[in-house]
């Protein structure tokens, strides 16, 4: 069951822990650690859970290793992310590994947060920044994507599939105009949160 909140700004904080714990796992094998997701959009409504895309060359043996030291477990059944229309259907282009903290972590509260490991240049990769930063631009677009949240948690759309089966297609429609003003604006991610 899900639950979906107002805006907390200790989300930063808490993004800032986790990313100093994974730069310290991980060391050079993450090129880039990023705050994503809606815990990352000043006052926008989420899951009080920190989303963390780590940017890698490849998805290597130390990276799992690295993360398992580091308190997170890979949940091998989630090996690709949605694929919007329009974009490439190139299941190589949506590929990652996700993690979530161990049992032990989780029971601590110590290390809340999903994290994606996405390959450099890839399509999973830009996605997430450019909805981050597109809607850190547009207040009344997240503002408009938080009421939605809210409202499929308030009729019971809280198991994660009809969560996701409602939620994907907004996300949807917000990355095409994401991608108009990213071309508008030669959009590019800034530097990495960590």
């Amino acid at each position: 069951m899900y639950t979906v909140m107002p805006y907390r700004s200790g989300w930063r904080d808490e993004f800032v822990e986790i990313g100093k714990r994974l730069r310290n796992a991980l060391g050079n094998l993450a090129l880039r650690i990023d705050h994503i997701g809606s815990t990352a959009v000043p006052d926008l409504a989420a899951k009080d859970l920190v989303d963390v895309q780590i940017t890698v060359e490849s998805l290597t043996p130390a990276i799992e290793e690295a993360l398992a030291q580091a308190g997170y477990k890979r949940l091998d059944h989630i090996t690709h992310d949605h694929i919007p229309p329009g974009h490439s259907t190139d299941i190589a282009q949506w590929t990652k590994w996700f993690f979530r903290p161990s049992a032990s972590e989780a029971a601590a509260n110590t290390a809340n947060a999903n994290i994606h490991i996405r390959l450099q240049g890839r399509a999973n990769q830009r996605y997430p920044l450019l909805f981050r930063d597109y809607l850190r631009a547009h207040p009344a677009i997240a503002n408009a994507y938080g009421q939605v949240k809210l409202a499929l948690i308030t009729h019971q759309l809280n198991n994660p599939d009809a969560y996701y089966d409602v939620k994907d297609p907004v996300c949807d429609i917000i990355i095409l105009g994401a991608e108009d003003w990213a071309a508008t604006t030669k959009w590019e991610p800034g530097p990495s949160d960590c």
